[in-house]
């Protein structure tokens, strides 16, 4: 997902459902180069509190004429920009930020370290650095997809504080796009005992998830790039991911359908996610029509996870 903690600026507005669909998917590719974060969720009159974070303060009325494009004047002349200080994702993780739970995993910073179970698979994510700590619904509808599939391709839910392999797998069976944190890659190792490749856009996003796996002692199992969608030939060269995971936004995960449908083996799983609840069906239906299945859906706080097998009998030319 894009980084939220970095932002230093966010724009607000109350929307409907159908208004939050395509104000998200207008900047699905960010704006004048730089990424966009987008969150949303619905508040108990049904209407939707939606925000926009940008890295380095835009050119408000360049957003304005996007959101008019997508969602009409009134909604355009309705946002409301605000600029964050740079210390309010700090001391929120400090002081408000508590061990998330999703399955077997547990998500949490270096003070509540003592508090994970023994028998859980904790994951150390500092909120401070990070660009994703587990407590947005997205992420945590990964993860338990992500512990989901692992007792799947395991045959069992294996002993959660048992190490990973001594010696790192030659071949990356694991595949993370859009990787933020590297939280849901440091799952993978942790939960799979295997090798993974995870990517970003982001540099500075590469540089937190090395970080982070270093920090959670995954590091050798982690091959973390800086990259843009599927089609570089690291990807490629690897034609046979058991699980992709793609925790980023709509309009990427449809472009990435034809693409994934090459990389997963036959029998693997795709875990997609950053979907609002009304999106899910669009990014279901660009999967279908290449031969995906849905396994199940996984809603949580207005996101929806998606979690799709490729068959074996699904053909190499699409």
């Amino acid at each position: 997902m894009p980084n939220v903690a970095s932002a230093s600026t966010v724009a607000r507005l109350s929307v409907d459902a159908a208004a939050v669909e395509t104000i998200s998917n207008a900047f699905a590719g960010g704006i004048d180069g730089a990424g966009v974060a987008v969150s949303a969720f619905e508040q108990p009159d049904g209407r939707w509190s939606l925000a926009l974070y940008f890295r380095d303060p835009p050119q408000e009325a360049a957003v304005r004429a996007r959101v008019a494009s997508a969602a009409g004047i009134d909604a355009a002349a309705a946002l409301a920009f605000e600029t964050l200080a740079p210390t309010d994702w700090v001391g929120k993780s400090r002081e408000g930020l508590g061990p998330v739970l999703a399955g077997r995993f547990v998500v949490h910073t270096a003070h509540a370290r003592a508090r994970v179970p023994a028998n859980r698979i904790g994951i150390e994510i500092e909120a401070s650095l990070a660009f994703g700590t587990g407590h947005h619904g997205s992420t945590r509808g990964c993860l338990l997809a992500l512990d989901r599939v692992a007792v799947e391709f395991t045959g069992k839910a294996r002993r959660a504080a048992a190490p990973v392999h001594r010696r790192p797998m030659a071949k990356l069976s694991v595949l993370d796009v859009g990787t933020g944190s590297g939280v849901l890659a440091i799952a993978a190792a942790k939960a799979l005992r295997q090798s993974a490749l995870a990517s970003d856009i982001d540099a500075r996003a590469v540089t937190i998830a090395r970080e982070n796996a270093r920090l959670n002692g995954v590091a050798a199992y982690l091959k973390i790039i800086r990259a843009e969608g599927l089609q570089i030939h690291r990807f490629r060269a690897n034609r046979s991911f058991a699980l992709i995971l793609a925790n980023i936004l709509l309009e990427p995960l449809r472009e990435m359908a034809t693409p994934m449908a090459r990389l997963l083996a036959p029998g693997g799983r795709a875990v997609l996610s950053g979907l609002l609840v009304g999106q899910a069906n669009a990014a279901l239906a660009a999967y279908r029509a290449r031969g995906f299945v849905l396994v199940r859906r996984i809603a949580l706080e207005g996101w929806t996870t998606l979690v799709l097998m490729r068959p074996a009998a699904l053909r190499r030319h699409v």
